[in-house]
């Protein structure tokens, strides 16, 4: 995987509503040292998810047995699934995936991300790849902003579709159990009866009915894995681009890090917190910069969740890409006491509306040829430098790695300012041969920094 995946953590598996075609029949163990049909022994096939930059894909398949497997003798060559690379097989003790196997029931059957049909969130230009959007950043997520024909406030157009996890899996060679019984391959072809979907999961899906706006939004809630309702929790709220209006509530979930990537076990390890992430069912502002009732709605969500669940109210943080950006700006600007801080990514907002914003800690995040977010942006934070308030800038290549972009932040926050712009390098955010505009590739890379995350998660009003 390269520096744009996103290795999600241990999920809760949900039924899938997948049928098994050429299922096992369940039957007896052979004898240790023996020998017995693979399929025999089969007790369930589960589709394993995980959500990447670019959007959700299907990742692995792990197969349960009805003994421990001794991942050994196991290899690539020990399973075949229809239309799909095999990258790594090993036995594991749940249907998860592991950095290192541990002989157990499952084997896990790892698969290239980079396959075609690995892509589970489709958008209007197809399988896996983000729509052309030129490079608005307000609604312009599938026709270059307003102006250029693209979505308008209120438009309702389905921007993707979440595709249903299946994989079809074969037993091509011997598996062996950790007593020595061989299962021999049986040629068998099974289809998966279950789905983890990796951090996704562990979101609930919820309904808010606002009685000030009259509007309902559909949004997901993460809820800390052991929360306790005498300690006091930060919370993010993450809202999508206009590509995501109008999809299945779990939308903002499955079209890339923006959400899932706060809830991850190694963030939350780090900074314990509530997720909220609303489907909005049409277009809440383009580049008219005249939103609809559901920003209203958005900031009196935030209010009612932080009310019922114990989180502290000094430390609320919002973010999003595109059009979730512009409400980010938008709602600091008209609601400043609502937010802790800001990560801003791919956004803009009229320079003329921005001096609240020198009294607010926001990290922005831009690629330098996102032609209207970046001088966008670039305005912004000219207001910002007149009202007296310090901005950091730095200038980053959008293909650094890991360590490079945590050194990144690093110099960064040595400059101890309570706005941190940073832009991308433009032409460094696009991959090689892809269609994608430097606008929307930036929040595919944005969300994978996990230093910019903890700096926002140490601020507070």
């Amino acid at each position: 995987m390269d520096r744009r995946t996103f290795m999600a953590g241990s999920a809760t598996a949900t039924a899938g509503a997948l049928a098994v075609f050429g299922g096992a029949t369940p039957g007896s163990a052979e004898a240790a040292g023996g020998t017995g049909s693979g399929g025999d022994h089969v007790r369930s096939v589960t589709a394993v998810t995980q959500v990447f930059g670019d959007g959700q894909k299907l990742v692995a398949v792990a197969v349960e047995y009805d003994s421990d497997i001794d991942g050994s003798t196991l290899s690539t060559s020990t399973f075949t699934v229809a239309d799909r690379t095999v990258t790594k097989v090993y036995a594991n003790r749940t249907a998860d995936l592991a950095q290192r196997g541990r002989d157990g029931r499952y084997v896990i059957v790892e698969l290239s991300p980079d396959d075609t049909a690995a892509a589970l969130w489709v958008t209007r230009q197809g399988s896996g790849t983000p729509p052309a959007d030129g490079s608005g950043s307000g609604s312009g997520d599938s026709g270059g902003g307003a102006g250029a024909g693209g979505p308008v406030v209120g438009d309702t157009t389905p921007g993707g579709t979440i595709v249903a996890a299946k994989a079809t899996l074969t037993q091509a060679g011997t598996v062996t159990t950790t007593r020595g019984t061989r299962y021999s391959a049986d040629g068998t072809a099974r289809t998966a009866d279950a789905v983890v979907n990796l951090i996704v999961d562990d979101f609930r899906q919820l309904s808010f009915s606002d009685p000030a706006t009259g509007q309902t939004l559909r949004y997901n809630l993460f809820v800390p894995k052991n929360y306790d309702r005498r300690k006091s929790y930060p919370m993010v709220l993450f809202m999508h681009d206009a590509g995501v209006v109008n999809v299945a509530t779990e939308g903002p979930l499955v079209q890339g890090l923006g959400a899932v990537c706060w809830a991850s076990p190694a963030d939350q390890a780090r900074h314990e917190s509530f997720v909220l992430a609303p489907e909005y069912g049409s277009v809440v502002i383009d580049d008219n910069y005249e939103p609809s009732t559901l920003f209203e709605a958005t900031a009196n969500l935030v209010r009612s969740v932080t009310e019922e669940y114990g989180i502290d109210p000094n430390r609320l943080y919002t973010t999003g890409q595109s059009m979730g950006a512009m409400m980010s700006l938008g709602l600091n600007i008209r609601y400043p006491e609502l937010f802790a801080a800001a990560f801003v990514v791919a956004g803009q907002w009229p320079a003329s509306q921005a001096a609240p914003l020198a009294e607010k800690k926001l990290w922005i995040l831009v690629s330098a040829d996102d032609t209207k977010a970046y001088p966008g942006e670039q305005a912004i934070t000219e207001v910002i430098r007149d009202q007296g308030t310090q901005v950091g800038t730095a200038l980053w290549d959008g293909r650094s790695t890991a360590a490079e972009f945590a050194a990144d932040v690093r110099s960064m926050k040595a400059q101890r300012t309570p706005v941190n712009f940073a832009a991308f390098e433009a032409g460094t955010v696009v991959p090689a041969g892809s269609t994608t505009s430097a606008h929307m590739a930036t929040w595919q890379v944005a969300y994978t920094i996990p230093g910019i995350r903890d700096w926002i998660m140490r601020q507070t009003r």
